[in-house]
């Protein structure tokens, strides 16, 4: 219904678009082919875990507020909002008004039939709504209920706003960004959120690996600053047993070196060459074996130690060559170095393209959208971007609400006019 085939654009695996982009198929079913996942949550990190989820196979039915829908259809740069074809992909959008009886009732009634329901409100939104997980597993005990907030459910900052970025702040990431004479810095995407959503995931598959052995679902309780905090390496015992505070170090991770970027005549290139048999080989690259040895570089130690040194001796040397130059004596003496790339490098560049990295989904309105495939991949069960995301909010409520609820298309017609879906 609606337009069913269209939205899973199947066609032959491989076929290349008129434009030369490859096109995704919808052959394989993925991982997780039969899970049903409801999607309530809105913004990045509730949409980002069930993005996740519906890469790897799950049926994920997103529930949008009628009207203009998530606000991340109107999110990303340039004339175009396409950061919705990526975060809406192996989707279908129902509509249904959230703040009234009769469209909680029609969420309840998709949820009575789930696995997984994903939510990323304020604390307490979905109780005051009736959907809280002590009503829903009165109704369905084996679901899984993946909760994504700022602070958590618990403790005494639950009840506050949180956006990725209070995340990042609290649990140490911004502290750490950028140079020490500025303000901290923000990454160029909205890590604290995907963090949440990838940690919800991985809650998510843990829970129904132990829905296997008890028959019952869970809470799983996956907070910002907490998915920040499990990245941040050593932070916390560095300073409990050292009173060590990290600071800002600009491109540079303090006593760990060579390992920056560095300038060439035509650009910038990377280089990670700090450890004692790499930077052997990297000394003999540039043509001076004799700093393997060096007192002030033979050693791990001793390179952190005069760190800047070092980089302004081969910065110094790598401003003589152009980075094809630089790249292929990386190449031949097995360093660990590479290109800084953007969208237009990974676009045109072979490894990307050998390993699928990118796909191209087939739309109506901007024909195939290349964008970032789905990982990690799995060889006997592949994920995949199968279906689309949706064009508008509802596009698939006759589908959904037809085939699950039983609704007729009056029906469908009487609860629009009204103004729950």
């Amino acid at each position: 219904r609606n337009g069913q085939a269209d939205a899973f654009n199947a066609v032959p695996r491989g076929r290349i678009s008129q434009t030369g982009k490859r096109v995704m198929t919808a052959e394989n079913k993925g991982a997780l082919a039969g899970l049903k996942v409801v999607e309530l949550g809105q913004l990045i990190a509730g949409p980002f875990c069930g993005q996740l989820l519906g890469d790897m196979g799950a049926d994920v039915i997103k529930i949008e507020p009628p009207g203009a829908g998530d606000p991340m259809r109107q999110w990303g740069n340039g004339q175009h909002k396409v950061w919705w074809q990526v975060i809406g992909r192996n989707k279908r959008s129902v509509t249904a008004n959230l703040r009234v009886a009769e469209g909680q009732d029609m969420a309840r009634r998709l949820l009575a039939q789930a696995d997984i329901m994903i939510e990323n409100f304020k604390p307490g939104t979905v109780e005051k709504w009736g959907l809280g997980p002590e009503a829903l597993h009165a109704i369905n005990p084996r679901l899984i209920i993946v909760r994504m907030s700022g602070y958590g459910q618990t403790g005494p900052y639950s009840s506050r706003a949180g956006f990725g970025g209070i995340g990042e702040a609290m649990g140490g990431w911004r502290a750490i960004v950028g140079d020490p004479d500025r303000p901290p810095s923000r990454m160029g995407v909205s890590i604290g959120d995907t963090l949440a959503a990838t940690y919800g995931c991985m809650g998510a598959l843990a829970a129904l690996r132990a829905r296997e052995t008890t028959g019952k679902g869970q809470v799983v309780d996956s907070a910002l600053y907490e998915a920040v905090l499990q990245v941040m390496e050593s932070l916390i015992p560095e300073y409990d047993l050292m009173g060590i505070v990290r600071q800002r170090s600009g491109s540079i991770l303090p006593g760990i070196a060579p390992s920056n970027v560095y300038r060439c005549r035509d650009g910038e290139y990377m280089i990670g060459g700090n450890g004692d048999a790499i930077f052997a080989r990297l000394a003999e690259a540039m043509g001076q074996p004799e700093l393997a040895s060096d007192p002030r570089y033979a050693t791990h130690g001793a390179r952190g130690e005069n760190q800047q040194e070092l980089d302004e001796r081969i910065n110094a040397w790598t401003q003589t060559l152009t980075i094809d130059q630089l790249e292929a004596l990386m190449i031949a003496h097995s360093i660990p170095a590479g290109r800084i790339y953007t969208g237009a490098e990974m676009l045109a560049d072979p490894h990307f393209a050998a390993r699928d990295a990118i796909v191209a989904v087939d739309h109506p309105q901007h024909g195939p959208v290349r964008m970032q495939a789905p990982m990690p991949k799995l060889s006997a069960t592949p994920s995949a971007v199968r279906r689309r995301a949706p064009l508008h909010p509802g596009e698939h409520n006759g589908e959904v609400y037809g085939e699950q609820l039983g609704l007729s298309e009056a029906e469908l017609a009487e609860l629009a006019a009204r103004g729950v879906i």
